[in-house]
């Protein structure tokens, strides 16, 4: 099978600053890989290499034929005195009212198609980037930190959306998150960068490698989360279920 994407060789210096140095990797068709690492480590510079919106000192970024990319940022800031409901962000995308509503409908948030983007909390407006980088009918989709301003429960929730999308859309998916712990057990791959890559490999290698443990320190068992009820985004367990989560 074709690889989705290829980096080969990727280096990136601004000035006298080396970002990336010889970073080269491959996104497998359907799988979702988590791009780790502290701060400073060079995460959004190789996004922002991978979208096309920095070119990189050395190396080179190949797409497979007819890729589409869907982009989720980080987080999006709304003036609050600015009149824009969630329909009208989204028509920035996609002008058509009924595949507006179809995309938040594949979120779980076809409510908010009339509400001021002002007003949303924080797990709703990373709904609605997600809807809107899912307009594009994307066969990549990159995600960058997309449970920025999410708590802990509807940070599971949101992960197992992403799941669930991978599956319903069959889409690769590039994460980028510094919140390994949880989203370590939501992904396929992981790639460890700081600076270069420094490990790679499924979530329970990189996370037994010793060069992962210096730069994040020892940590408990990968976050998983058994189901016998759902979290929505707020961490509200959704439906009537007497027993609690089981973390382990």
């Amino acid at each position: 099978m074709a690889t989705q994407l290829s980096a080969e060789h990727i280096s990136l210096r601004i000035g006298e600053r080396r970002i990336l140095d010889n970073v080269s990797f491959t996104l497998q068709p359907g799988q979702i890989t988590t791009l780790i690492g502290p701060n400073g480590a060079g995460k959004t510079s190789l996004i922002r290499i991978v979208l096309g919106l920095q070119k990189p000192t050395a190396g080179r970024v190949s797409l497979s034929a007819g890729t589409t990319i869907g982009y989720m940022p980080q987080k999006l800031v709304i003036d609050p005195s600015l009149p824009i409901n969630v329909h009208g962000f989204l028509r920035l995308a996609d002008r058509n009212r009924r595949h507006c509503l179809e995309a938040l409908e594949r979120v779980g948030v076809p409510h908010l198609l009339d509400s001021p983007m002002a007003h949303l909390s924080g797990g709703e407006t990373q709904c609605v980037l997600l809807a809107r980088a899912l307009l594009r009918k994307p066969s990549l989709l990159v995600l960058d930190e997309p449970v920025q301003g999410v708590d802990v429960s509807g940070q599971a929730a949101l992960y197992q959306l992403i799941g669930q999308l991978r599956d319903t859309t069959d889409c690769t998916i590039l994460m980028v998150s510094h919140d390994l712990h949880l989203v370590m057990a939501a992904t396929d791959e992981v790639l460890c960068l700081n600076g270069h890559l420094c490990c790679h490999g499924t979530p329970e290698v990189v996370s037994a490698d010793p060069i992962y443990t210096e730069l994040f320190g020892v940590r408990t068992a990968l976050y998983t989360h058994h189901h016998d009820h759902q979290h929505d985004l707020h961490g509200t367990v959704a439906g009537d279920h007497s027993e609690g989560c089981n973390h382990g």
